[in-house]
């Protein structure tokens, strides 16, 4: 990557590990991708951590800029109340860079509902979208699956389901160069009459839009190539997200524990190690980066709570991919000049 790229702002006090590993994080996409970055947050705690890193690193010094933000939003306020009343917060003011012109993109792993209320307060909804949907990659068998909504809406109507689908599309497109995605809806059966009323009501509208919809999606499916994007309420979504986690995570913890079980073990988990970094690697949110919030008229990547300097840089690279390539604008172009949906903030939040 080179400096053309626009600037991201980066949420620097959000997070189980900020400011520290955000700030390395940050200094890390600025020296290795070259990514201009704005971190926001209290300024003299981001200088006292910027003066504490030594090596190579420090020569990327000049492509920070730090924008001094006062407040903080905690991981356990309510995220709406929160976003009204500290409009000084590193979150709300990282968003307001996009809003502002002055960043290409904006990543935090703060309070995930926060950010969506800080999107949705400073950047706004683009016309036409009812509700923002958060989408995340998960690995499959031919390549990966794009997962939405996962945690933004765990109420849904069928036709928020059929605007997931579309914006679902415009990212395979545009970040994973796939030309026609095939689109799943989540169900408990591949059947069409199968699954809750949601998923009964949503499936005809599907089966009817100009998307290449191929049917209903069973969770064994999400990781045999067998979808391109699979749509969903954000209950259902969050749920499938965190269970594939949790699973990747115990599978490798196995994996170690036996590879320690004996001397013909460690020599062949050492011969195997090359290849299972390359598969964990490609489940470790880590590396994946973070997960891109569709709807709002521009890019906001929501990193995960506990991330470190690699998942920070890595959160960076995902939200200057999406500024580069627009994403936000093919889905305001693909869903027409349409009237924004009606709705408070409130409702639109979940946590």
């Amino acid at each position: 990557m080179d400096l053309e790229h626009r600037p991201v702002a980066v949420d620097a006090m959000g997070g189980d590990n900020a400011p520290a590993a955000v700030v390395r994080g940050a200094l890390r996409a600025a020296t290795e991708l070259r990514i201009p970055v704005l971190l926001v947050g209290r300024r003299e705690l981001l200088e006292t951590e910027l003066a504490s890193i030594e090596g190579p690193e420090t020569v990327a010094r000049a492509r920070l800029e730090i924008v001094d933000a006062r407040e903080v939003v905690e991981m356990d306020e309510h995220p709406a109340n929160a976003v009204r009343a500290k409009r000084d917060s590193s979150v709300v003011r990282s968003c307001a860079l996009v809003a502002e012109g002055r960043a290409g993109a904006a990543v935090s792993a703060g309070n995930s509902g926060a950010v969506l209320a800080a999107a949705l307060f400073t950047i706004k909804r683009i016309p036409g979208v009812a509700r923002p949907a958060i989408g995340a990659l998960l690995p499959s068998l031919a390549a990966q699956t794009f997962l939405l909504d996962v945690g933004a809406n765990t109420d849904c109507k069928p036709e928020w389901l059929v605007q997931f689908a579309v914006m679902g599309s415009v990212y395979a497109r545009t970040m994973l160069s796939v030309p026609s995605p095939r689109v799943g809806l989540l169900s408990n059966g591949e059947e069409p009459g199968k699954g809750s009323q949601l998923v009964q009501e949503a499936h005809p509208q599907l089966a009817a839009s100009a998307l290449h919809f191929v049917g209903n999606a069973e969770a064994k499916e999400l990781f045999n190539g067998s979808f391109d994007v699979v749509v969903c309420d954000g209950f259902a979504g969050n749920i499938a997200l965190k269970a594939a986690e949790g699973v990747g995570e115990y599978l490798f913890a196995t994996l170690r524990k036996e590879a320690m079980g004996s001397i013909s073990a460690k020599a062949g988990g050492f011969l195997l190690k090359p290849r299972l970094r390359a598969v964990r690697d490609r489940v470790d949110y880590r590396h994946t980066g973070g997960a891109l919030l569709l709807g709002v008229a521009g890019e906001v990547v929501i990193a995960h709570g506990r991330s470190d300097a690699l998942a920070i840089m890595n959160a960076i690279r995902v939200a200057a991919e999406a500024s580069d390539r627009h994403v936000s604008g093919t889905i305001a172009r693909e869903l027409g000049a349409a009237t924004a949906a009606p709705a408070e903030l409130d409702s639109a939040v979940s946590r």
